[in-house]
């Protein structure tokens, strides 16, 4: 039996023609890419440390904020010098009070320095640097008063404290018996007492009371005796706040604190905002 080819139809002829010529026409596939280089290295030591330093910026001249918006005061001086002994790439950055110690804890901010006093309380929730100043207590009195010598001279005075605060606790240690004690809501109540000659002396912060003297209001007096200073009642002063699991970071904040002091930059920086030594 001998087989027949049918002959293609036009349809099918132009579709093979069709098909045959775009095959001819695709542009030849692309070489694969060449492997990326690596990025260079750079030429700059990465810092040791990446760390915002947090502060309420509303207790000058410790803290408070510049014209520009930005933290100030002798806390930052110190905090920006810490950040380059350390090798830290630092920022610095305001909240209020109540927020400071929440926000450490949530890992907003990595250390905290806004004058916070060392309190057993404070060390339970938070790991603490070794202490960075201390105001001690102190008496002012009226220009000229015979006080300026040991707190004995003020014996059956009049000496105006802040109620319910640890400069009572330490005058009620010291003068319950032996000087009439004037209690106030505030410090600056007590200070207009002063003032007004309602008391002989009052005692506070020294800080505090030296910056009222600064004032016009406070021309009038000016700091007697010698600093007081009672762990038990006064307190150990003020450090700076971290995680507790931060204890690398804490360690490299309280090196750069003992070099600043050891090699006088400290002093340096305390003789910039006040009279007298805060360490």
């Amino acid at each position: 039996m001998r087989l027949s080819l049918r002959p293609l139809s036009p349809l099918v002829v132009l579709l093979v023609m069709a098909g045959a010529a775009f095959a001819q026409q695709r542009p030849p596939a692309k070489p694969a890419p060449a492997p990326a280089k690596p990025a260079p290295k750079s030429p700059f030591t990465p810092p040791a440390f990446k760390i915002t330093v947090a502060t309420e910026a509303a207790f000058p001249p410790f803290n408070y904020l510049d014209r520009k918006g930005i933290p100030a005061g002798f806390e930052m001086e110190l905090a920006q010098e810490a950040c380059q002994r350390m090798k830290a790439e630092c920022e610095f950055a305001a909240f209020k009070w109540d927020d400071l110690v929440p926000g450490l804890l949530d890992k907003k901010f990595d250390i905290i320095m806004s004058s916070m006093e060392v309190t057993s309380e404070r060390r339970k929730r938070m790991g603490l640097s070794r202490r960075y100043y201390l105001s001690p207590g102190a008496f002012i009195a009226l220009k000229g008063a015979p006080f300026d010598g040991p707190p004995s001279l003020l014996r059956n005075k009049r000496i105006g404290i802040q109620k319910d605060s640890t400069h009572a606790d330490w005058a009620d240690k010291s003068f319950r018996r032996s000087a009439q004690l004037k209690r106030y809501n505030t410090l600056a109540e007590a200070l207009r007492a002063l003032a007004i000659d309602e008391v002989d002396a009052v005692f506070g912060d020294k800080t505090q009371l030296w910056l009222w003297s600064q004032k016009p209001e406070g021309k009038c007096c000016e700091l007697v005796g010698q600093d007081i200073k009672d762990n038990q009642t006064l307190g150990i002063g003020v450090a700076a706040g971290m995680r507790r699991e931060d204890a690398k970071l804490r360690d490299a904040f309280n090196k750069a604190l003992a070099e600043m002091v050891s090699d006088g930059t400290y002093k340096k920086i305390n003789e910039k905002y006040f009279p007298f030594p805060l360490n």
